[in-house]
Parts: structure tokens; C-alpha cells; sequence
């Protein structure tokens, strides 16, 4: 099964992009989405319509909407939760 992830805009680093596309990742990004400036729930609910993980650094929102769908007895194609800020490009590719 290849995974297909969902950049949100706090995540969208272009070499970041540009190295996942490289290892046969397939990446779709809230600008190339036309998710820009949608809330976090709006993003999440995207991506999992499209059956994409979504991938972020915004650790405490979608913590609390996993719980949320989870709550209301709901699921999503999963979270990646990285705090960018802390992680290379290269650091963030070796965690794949």
C-alpha cells in the first residue's frame, strides 16, 4: 500500500515536499488542495476523504480533534504530529 499524505499549511515546506516526492511519497498540500486558511477540522475531514494522513506540526489542535473523531465514534487515515522546528528535512525523511 504506498502512502498518501496531506501537508497541512504549517507543514508545507518545500524541501520538505520535494524529498518526500522523491522517496515515491505521494503529497498533496493545503495550497495545491485549496485548503488554505480552512480550519484544522476542515483539514482533517479533507484528508480523510481523500484517504491521505495528514501530516503537521501543530501538535496540540489535532490532538484534540483526534479525540474528537474518536469521541464521536469517527476515524481518519491517520495523524503525523512533527514539530518541524525541531527536525531537519533530512531528520523528518529518515523517520519514513
Amino acid at each position: 500500500m504506498k502512502l498518501s499524505l496531506y501537508l497541512d499549511e504549517d507543514s508545507q515546506d518545500t524541501a520538505l515536499v520535494r524529498a518526500l516526492r522523491s522517496r515515491g511519497i505521494e503529497v498533496m498540500t493545503a495550497t495545491e488542495a485549496g485548503m488554505v486558511h480552512r480550519d484544522d477540522e476542515e483539514q482533517l475531514a479533507w484528508a480523510t476523504q481523500q484517504g491521505r494522513v495528514l501530516y503537521t506540526c501543530n501538535a496540540r489542535d489535532f490532538y484534540l480533534l483526534h479525540r474528537l473523531f474518536l469521541t464521536r465514534g469517527e476515524s481518519h487515515a491517520g495523524i503525523i504530529i512533527l514539530p518541524q522546528q525541531r527536525y531537519s528535512v533530512g531528520e523528518q525523511m529518515r523517520a519514513y
